[in-house]
């Protein structure tokens, strides 16, 4: 018989309102997979992007539960599982960008898709990391390369990603500017970015200049208003979307360019844990709602009037 779970749930696109609490049928694990009891999971962008916009097909099919960023513990490791046990206390983004099904109290995915949570850590905070921890850090290892010296432009720098970006890349040697509203440039600071702009008050093409790497989590006309800034040689990663234009006119400027796309790494969520374990990375969490209240974090979230990140605890 199968056993049921609590899970957030929508079966309309829409508004935050279509989120609603449900009883869903439990998910089993192949035997190559683990059954994770979820205890925090992250919210993050695609999750109320999807609710709204189904923008892949693969989205379309309805119900569905939204989110990827997950910390809880093993309660149950398939027949050929040899990476985890249960009671093992893991976190990950499993599967993405195909669907994972965070808000819920159940998650199975493969085993090496997931890294253990150090125990200094709290689930709350590793539910936070995965998504954009793994962004800044494949966008910055990956790709870009930062070094030390460079200058490093983060757009939404108080965002998700944004507050770890700036970490990572000041890890890394580099010279840290990042782009947020005035009444957030404290907290970036904090952070240790070494310039803050507010693009609600200037033209950041106009305030800044001579940099080797532009991270951008923003989109629309940032990718053709940050081709400028961009010395000869440097990079432009686009976590939020690049139209062909754009990226055309990257190609003859001869400046490197793509959009991105974060996937799962075991490997790095180890390496970013240890980093929050250490002390030399902070996890800002600006808000934690039950899982009830999902609809008052994708609210929340849309707005963009907070910093770090929203998590909901199970």
């Amino acid at each position: 018989m199968t056993e049921n779970m609590r899970a957030i749930v929508y079966r309309s696109f829409g508004e935050p309102e279509v989120l609603e609490l449900a009883d869903v049928p439990r998910p089993e694990p192949l035997p190559h997979e683990i059954l994770v009891r979820v205890k925090a999971a992250g919210v993050n962008p695609p999750d109320w992007k999807l609710r709204r916009d189904p923008y892949r097909p693969e989205y379309a099919e309805l119900p569905r539960i939204p989110g990827w960023d997950v910390s809880g513990v093993v309660e149950a490791a398939g027949d050929y599982v040899g990476r985890f046990e249960p009671g093992d206390e893991v976190f990950g983004m499993p599967n993405f960008p195909n669907h994972t099904g965070a808000y819920a109290e159940y998650v199975v995915a493969r085993p090496r898709q997931f890294a253990l949570k150090p125990p200094g850590i709290s689930h709350t905070q590793a539910a936070a990391l995965p998504m954009p921890g793994l962004t800044a850090w494949q966008a910055f290892s990956d790709i870009a390369g930062v070094s030390p010296g460079q200058r490093v432009l983060v757009h939404a720098a108080a965002g998700g990603v944004g507050h770890l970006a700036v970490q990572l890349a000041k890890l890394r040697g580099a010279y840290v500017i990042g782009t947020a509203r005035g009444h957030k440039h404290a907290f970036v600071q904090e952070l240790g970015a070494d310039e803050t702009i507010d693009y609600t008050a200037v033209d950041f093409a106009s305030a800044v200049s001579d940099v080797d790497v532009v991270l951008d989590m923003v989109g629309g006309d940032y990718p053709a208003r940050s081709l400028p800034l961009l010395r000869p040689g440097g990079a432009f990663i686009a976590g939020a979307g690049i139209t062909p234009e754009a990226m055309a006119a990257y190609t003859e400027a001869g400046l490197r360019h793509g959009r991105f796309s974060v996937e799962p790494d075991h490997a790095a969520l180890a390496e970013l844990a240890a980093l929050l374990a250490d002390g030399s990375l902070t996890v800002h969490v600006d808000q934690v709602f039950p899982l009830a209240e999902a609809a008052k974090a994708h609210a929340l979230i849309e707005s963009g009037d907070f910093v770090g990140k929203l998590v909901l605890e199970i």
